[in-house]
């Protein structure tokens, strides 16, 4: 590690900054703490013409076990601003938040403080900077229904912009982050919260009936919070460090969406969801479980990564994992979802950073 937050370091081992704790080392490696230090950077690297990886929470990036070529920036970035603003149904709060603030820890923040909004995204590991990238979502609920503006440097341009949430391109697990990861680098994000006594409606049936509410009503926020964290947990998706379950990139694969005459290509009993553009959005879980691939399923019994046993959207380092080891279990997987049913696209939710490529 460099000592200040201003220096380079060689052949930093990359493992360690990620949930999977898999990958090489990095060529060079910067930790920044401000904006200034972040711009500067990755601008210098930019004007060097070499490749650079950001890294913040490091939950949803695969990093191959060559490492990587170029410049690391670790961000860790801090500050949480709260701007109090009246609105016609009750008091919000404008939230603006430094990009390597842990989004957990904003969560419970917030939630602390009686604001409502993003109680059902509460467990999600990593940093506030990632939310925006691929729309995080989580029990009905998505980031993008919060985000009022992200505060981003565009790369081409070299300049520093607010681009309200209606520039994003927001669409599930998607925005024009995603779509152009060279492109930006997001400096903070600006959520608008309410400060009442309910929760948002909840929208997703286990979550309701574990609250004993029906699908659509509210409770405390509070309440919210600690029945997310229970499931969550339940199904290895909070970071603990002797429970290996949870040594993952949270959902590996995605729910696809398809057209609907593929949908209705499938047994009547595949869950499916139509989607406002008139496609219809499939469960990957079920997919995969019906393509033969059941929980705790490896390579061979003595495998270094599994799906995880608590639920099958997990890809879990069971403790000595190389980043070969996780691809080739989402490689299996995702082939035997298109053998089986001719879907092939259950495969986008993790940022793959690998020297060779996945097909």
């Amino acid at each position: 590690m460099p000592e200040t937050s201003s220096e380079l370091a060689s052949n930093v081992r990359l493992a360690p900054y990620t949930t999977l704790r898999v990958g090489g080392p990095a060529r060079t490696f910067q930790e920044v703490t401000t904006d200034a230090e972040f711009i500067s950077s990755v601008v210098g690297a930019d004007d060097r013409g070499s490749p650079v990886l950001l890294i913040a929470g490091g939950s949803n990036l695969v990093i191959g076990d060559e490492g990587f070529p170029g410049l690391t920036v670790h961000v860790v970035t801090r500050g949480v601003d709260l701007e109090p603003t009246d609105a016609p149904d009750g008091v919000q709060v404008l939230a603006r938040v430094a990009a390597g603030e842990n989004w957990d820890h904003f969560v419970a923040q917030m939630v602390s403080d009686g604001y409502s909004g993003i109680e059902t995204l509460s467990g999600i590991p990593g940093s506030v900077g990632a939310t925006p990238v691929q729309n995080v979502g989580a029990y009905g609920n998505e980031v993008a229904e919060v985000i009022e503006s992200v505060e981003v440097f565009d790369r081409h341009t070299r300049e520093t912009k607010l681009l309200a949430a209606a520039d994003c391109g927001f669409g599930y697990r998607s925005s024009i982050f995603k779509k152009d990861p060279t492109r930006w680098l997001i400096l903070a994000v600006t959520f608008r919260l309410a400060q009442r006594a309910d929760s948002v409606p909840i929208r997703y049936a286990e979550l309701a009936k574990n609250l004993g509410i029906a699908p659509g009503d509210s409770t405390k926020p509070i309440q919210v919070r600690r029945a997310v964290l229970n499931v969550r947990r339940h199904k290895g998706m909070v970071l603990d460090i002797d429970d290996h379950d949870s040594w993952s990139a949270g959902s590996f694969f995605t729910n696809p969406i398809v057209a609907p005459d593929v949908a209705a290509s499938l047994p009547g009993d595949a869950p499916r969801w139509p989607t406002d553009d008139g496609q219809v959005k499939l469960s990957a879980a079920w997919l995969i479980e019906q393509a033969g691939f059941s929980r705790g399923w490896s390579i061979r019994p003595d495998a270094p990564a599994s799906l995880s046993h608590k639920h099958t959207l997990a890809i879990t380092n069971r403790g000595q994992a190389s980043a070969d080891d996780v691809v080739a279990v989402a490689r299996s997987v995702r082939d035997g979802v298109e053998a089986r049913f001719g879907i092939d696209d259950t495969f986008a939710a993790v940022h793959v950073n690998l020297s060779r490529a996945l097909i």
